[in-house]
């Protein structure tokens, strides 16, 4: 499709085991996505007056006893940055559809009836023989005093956006030229629906060979899983994420994207809520390193926790 520079939609899965392709004209109805570019659906009015949210996450020892066999594994050198993951249960009186249609996000996908996405993180553009990453890393309630000041100090989110960076410049590396980091740790604002939080993301650049679109396929999966929601180094460190984490990611943490026939605009899933027999999940998390601290992290997977509606 790419090399006749016929549109497409793309989804994929964290394990890269069950991708999802559609020609643009074939899209199912019940598949409905939003990129920065383009979107296949028309805003609907809906009437709910009031949006309820109640979440049910892990237990707290639950979480620590995960969090020790990653730091075992840090203190052990096997790795330095590792985003560990967990499903909460939620009960909300929106449906998916709803949800898709209410979420202010750049990026939003709803599958089917099976989940619903609403991402503020990019993974890949392409757009003037050029690709371009986002990473994502970093993390802050921006109602605090000194919120934007407090994150740009904290030593453990700068090692954190350090490493993320540093790795998704090696992968890049991989399939283009002269790459570059044009914009170092820049912040931005997300509401919630429950209070705002800042985000730190930074901009990478690379040349693409001017045959790119022969190569799209390789060019995504040579990328995956996406760095931001791994850790590095990428191999071990997803063989640690596999014995530790206590359930499928499944869909969550792959990406989405759509192809126009010149450019393509891309996401990393998270802000992921899945209907497992009509029980709602959300999955989120957060990336550990030497100096994190359980109950820090614990909170900042609860934090991201949220379904963006004003």
């Amino acid at each position: 499709m790419g090399a006749q520079s016929i549109p497409f939609l793309f989804i994929i899965d964290f394990a890269m085991e069950s991708p999802i392709v559609y020609a643009a004209n074939e899209i199912p109805q019940n598949v409905l996505f939003k990129t920065g570019l383009h979107k296949n659906y028309s805003e609907l009015q809906h009437t709910k007056s009031k949006f309820h949210f109640t979440i049910f996450p892990p237990k707290p020892s639950e979480y620590r006893e995960a969090f020790g066999k990653v730091m075992d594994n840090i203190k052990h050198g096997n790795t330095y940055l590792l985003n560990l993951t967990f499903p909460s249960g939620i009960v909300t009186n929106l449906n998916l559809a709803e949800i898709f249609y209410l979420s202010k996000a750049r990026f939003k996908l709803l599958y089917r009836s099976d989940f619903v996405v609403f991402s503020p993180e990019i993974f890949i553009e392409i757009k003037d023989s050029k690709i371009f990453t986002y990473p994502m890393k970093g993390t802050i309630d921006a109602d605090l005093p000194g919120a934007k000041e407090k994150l740009l100090a904290n030593v453990k989110e700068l090692a954190e956006h350090n490493t993320v960076v540093d790795l998704l410049r090696n992968d890049l590396s991989i399939i283009s030229k002269n790459v570059r980091v044009e914009k170092f740790r820049y912040l931005e604002k997300i509401n919630t629906g429950n209070g705002n939080i800042l985000q730190s993301s930074s901009k990478i650049c690379g040349d693409l060979p001017s045959n790119y679109k022969e190569k799209l396929g390789d060019i995504i999966f040579s990328l995956l899983p996406a760095g931001s929601i791994s850790g590095a180094p990428k191999l071990k460190t997803l063989e640690i994420i596999l014995e530790t984490e206590t359930y499928n990611r499944g869909y969550y943490s792959g990406v989405f994207g759509y192809f126009d026939g010149i450019n393509l605009d891309s996401c990393v899933m998270i802000r992921f809520i899945e209907n497992q027999n009509k029980r709602l999940i959300f999955k989120s998390g957060g990336g550990i390193t030497m100096m994190s601290d359980p109950d820090s992290e614990y909170q900042e997977l609860i934090k991201k926790i949220y379904v963006p509606v004003a």
